[in-house]
């Protein structure tokens, strides 16, 4: 009889996100949990609901800390990062003591716990670097002016730090894995592509719409995500101003779910573009009333401005649109393109006139808005539900652990 090599135990680190609401970290945790991984997660606690400190949610063990706080300037950048990689070193070493790790899997946004990894990668660990964002192009699309250049140049070389020590760097697509290769002059074959998708089960194609927001307009505009500078919220409300004074489609309601930094100034700014009547904001919705929601739509829309970071970033929203068949309004670029291919009308990028006639072509059009539905439906069933991405993710493993 022979004896089976240990699958190897995977700490996972994660700054920017609580767990389980992080989505992504959610679904390859329990992806390496169920292909029988140790998997123990490090990162802050949610500061909109209780959380405990330890918890085990099927199979993962989360190790939770107070979040730091929310400052936004230089120093504010300093103490985040500062504070997050000091206690994510010593709940690293609770870790280790307690449940022990023989990799380090680091979720960016930051890209701070590249120095945790280089503590242990002498003692045999390994580290896989998961690359949500492009944190320097980020950080440059949240300021008008492109931010501080000294703090720019710092998360570049914190990522170039970060991909050269990384043993695997899991990509959320192409054109993250392209420019990191050539920034940091890395082989393409330290990369797997893992890209962010819905699982199916939880996306039926029979989800009831939702009779009380059916009945409050004639077409429903449905946005989900986040609200941040980088998002082009304000995009959207200059939009719907055009969809209702120019296209005189007054029959509207835009149904935007979701939260953020610029929640307060967007609502502001719908008062005084006067399109209040024509927006309803849910704040943060989830489960079984976020998808009824989202099916209840009429047209899904993607105002993402066209910046360094947006052009080559996959949007989740995206996909969660066509997981419901519904059809999509967005500027053009690279990623969109990518995504929906024939499920979206493509806007020249930043012009907010077009993208209120682009809505309302769509909205005499329902015959065109159906087909793109099911085409957008086809996609994710055929290539880019999470199940296909979920393989790449184990092959991933298995490279850096050929024993698992």
């Amino acid at each position: 009889m022979t004896l089976e090599t240990p699958l190897p135990r995977i700490l996972m680190l994660l700054e920017n996100n609580p767990y389980p609401q992080d989505v992504r970290v959610r679904l390859e945790a329990q992806e390496l949990v169920q292909a029988g991984y140790q998997v123990t997660i490090i990162c802050p606690k949610a500061t909109d609901t209780p959380q405990p400190g330890r918890e085990t949610i099927n199979g993962v063990a989360i190790y939770r800390y107070p979040a730091p706080p929310e400052l936004n300037s230089f120093l504010g950048f300093v103490v985040e990062y500062g504070y997050s990689l000091l206690i994510g070193l010593l709940y690293t070493f609770l870790v280790l003591f307690q449940r022990g790790f023989d990799i380090i899997h680091a979720h960016n946004p930051p890209d701070i716990y590249v120095f945790i990894a280089l503590l242990f990668k002498p003692f045999g660990k390994k580290f896989v670097f998961d690359h949500h964002d492009l944190t320097p192009e980020v950080y440059q699309a949240r300021y008008d002016d492109g931010g501080n250049q000294r703090v720019h140049q710092i998360l570049l070389w914190m990522e170039r730090v970060t991909c050269r020590t990384a043993d695997r760097i899991l990509s959320t697509n192409q054109s993250y894995r392209a420019i990191i290769s050539h920034r940091h002059d890395l082989p393409l074959d330290r990369f797997t592509i893992v890209r962010n998708g819905p699982q199916l089960e939880k996306w039926p194609t029979d989800l009831a719409p939702d009779p009380d927001l059916r009945q409050r307009a004639t077409t429903i505009l449905g946005y989900a995500g986040a609200m941040g500078k980088q998002d082009g919220l304000d995009y959207l409300l200059r939009a719907i101003q055009h969809l209702v004074n120019e296209c005189g489609e007054t029959a509207v309601l835009a149904v935007i779910m979701g939260d953020g930094d610029e929640l307060p100034a967007l609502k502001e700014l719908a008062q005084e573009l006067n399109i209040a009547p024509y927006v309803w904001f849910t704040g943060w919705v989830t489960g079984d009333r976020f998808r009824r929601l989202l099916a209840t739509a009429d047209i899904c829309v993607d105002p993402d401005p066209k910046n360094s970071f947006n052009d080559h970033s996959t949007m989740i929203k995206m996909m969660e649109y066509m997981a419901v068949s519904k059809p999509i309004v967005a500027f053009d670029l690279i990623e969109h393109r990518y995504t929906a291919q024939d499920a979206a009308l493509y806007v020249e990028p930043n012009d907010e006139l077009k993208f209120a006639q682009a809505i309302a072509a769509l909205i005499h059009d329902p015959e065109r808005r159906a087909a793109m539905g099911r085409l957008g439906r086809q996609r994710i069933e055929t290539e880019l539900a999470w199940r296909y991405s979920a393989v790449n993710l184990l092959t991933a493993y298995h490279q850096l652990h050929p024993t698992a």
